[in-house]
């Protein structure tokens, strides 16, 4: 089995985060299928306090947001590694409806936000 790939703890502290365990409990699922979800690039984790842990804006009442892992993957294939896909997602554009491409994703803008994503590639 391959190991989990952990982006570094470049959140806010502020930023809420979640169990491995709370995420399965979420979405209604296995651990292990959180583990699956993390090495197959459908969500990013990072190590805090020494747990692995999801940002809690990666989950919505329906389970993940719709459009996060389509948007890690163009970041992905642009290069990007889990650290910097973090970065972008958390950094404030005041042109992207939520300020932020988390927050636009969170509010059902995914195609922009993954326009700019494959934009960033070159």
């Amino acid at each position: 089995m391959s190991a989990i790939p952990v982006a570094d703890d470049v959140l806010d502290a502020e930023v809420g985060v979640l169990t491995l365990g709370e995420v399965a409990d979420i979405i209604g699922q296995s651990e292990n299928k959180v583990r699956q979800m993390l090495r197959d690039g459908h969500l990013i984790a990072v190590r805090r306090d020494g747990q692995l842990v999801v940002p809690a804006e990666f989950l919505g009442k329906n389970g993940v947001i719709k459009g996060l892992p389509g948007t890690i993957t163009v970041l992905s294939d642009s290069g990007y590694n889990r650290t910097e896909m973090l970065r972008w997602l958390y950094s404030e554009d005041e042109s992207l409806p939520g300020v932020t491409p988390i927050n636009a994703l969170r509010t059902n803008h995914g195609t922009e936000v993954k326009r700019r994503a494959q934009a960033m590639a070159f």
